[in-house]
């Protein structure tokens, strides 16, 4: 059995028979790190603590997967809690500056690499539209296999665009990972998904399960859970019980694949 644990924001934990992957890790304490510039709601961040020990989010790690390297995927105070021989794996633009932090066993995948059971797969996205996306840093997602488990792909830090769509059809993925909150700043569109993104992949991947994190936990994240919720049920997209298309889990919440 395979399950997915949302830590906080886009923080997981993901454990199957082949070993525990975290996802991300943003651990830093309640007001660690300066707001987000001309972005809204001014408040220093994360806005909320973690939902348990650190212990416990880092016990019996396998492999750490980093999507890009913006402090709310990355932060100091993950530098400092793992284990510097931990195996790390990221996009080509982050290696060099993971292994300066310490970390030993730092590795990029380029296309796809086999980790401890697991085929993971580097896909594309864009993190947003026009003047911003372009001056945002490189970012990608990862497609996590394995023979006779789900297929879970985990989209990182995208709208909606062709790169993920084309993972979309190509990977088939049982699960999808989407980081919301409709993350913007004072000008300009959002740079990770909005509402209207969420239902877009939904759509795309219909087959799939739809798990939606990455919200109410850094400033510039204005799509709240209840909004989310609000405007996938008006699609028709159903967000609560079991057979939910659309997961919104709170922190701490783990989702039995």
């Amino acid at each position: 059995m395979a399950t997915i644990q949302l830590i906080r924001h886009a923080t997981l934990r993901i454990t199957c028979d082949e070993g525990t992957v975290l996802v991300d890790p943003m651990l830093g304490s309640t007001g660690a790190y300066d707001a987000v510039a001309d972005a809204p709601l001014p408040r220093r961040n994360p806005l909320v603590p973690l939902r348990m020990g650190m212990d416990e989010v880092l016990r019996d790690l396998d492999l750490v997967l980093v999507t890009h390297t913006h402090r709310d995927h990355w932060d100091d105070a993950a530098i400092a809690a793992l284990p510097k021989g931990v195996a790390v794996r990221c996009q080509p633009a982050d290696a060099q500056k993971i292994s300066a932090a310490g970390f030993t066993q730092a590795q990029a995948i380029d296309t796809t690499s086999l980790e401890h059971g697991l085929r993971i797969t580097r896909t594309g996205g864009r993190h947003g539209r026009g003047a911003i996306g372009e001056r945002m840093a490189p970012v990608s997602g990862f497609v996590l296999a394995r023979p006779g488990g789900p297929t879970i792909y985990v989209a990182g830090d995208t709208i909606w665009c062709p790169e993920v769509e084309a993972a979309l059809a190509q990977y088939r993925p049982d699960v999808v990972v989407v980081n919301a909150g409709a993350a913007q700043f004072n000008a300009g569109g959002p740079i990770t998904m909005a509402a209207d993104d969420v239902v877009q992949v939904a759509r795309a991947a219909a087959t799939a399960r739809i798990v939606a994190v990455h919200m109410e936990t850094w400033n510039h994240c204005v799509l709240t859970r209840a909004g989310l919720r609000q405007a996938l049920e008006a699609a028709g997209l159903t967000t609560t019980g079991r057979t939910a298309r659309v997961a919104i889990p709170d922190d701490g919440a783990t989702i039995a694949l």
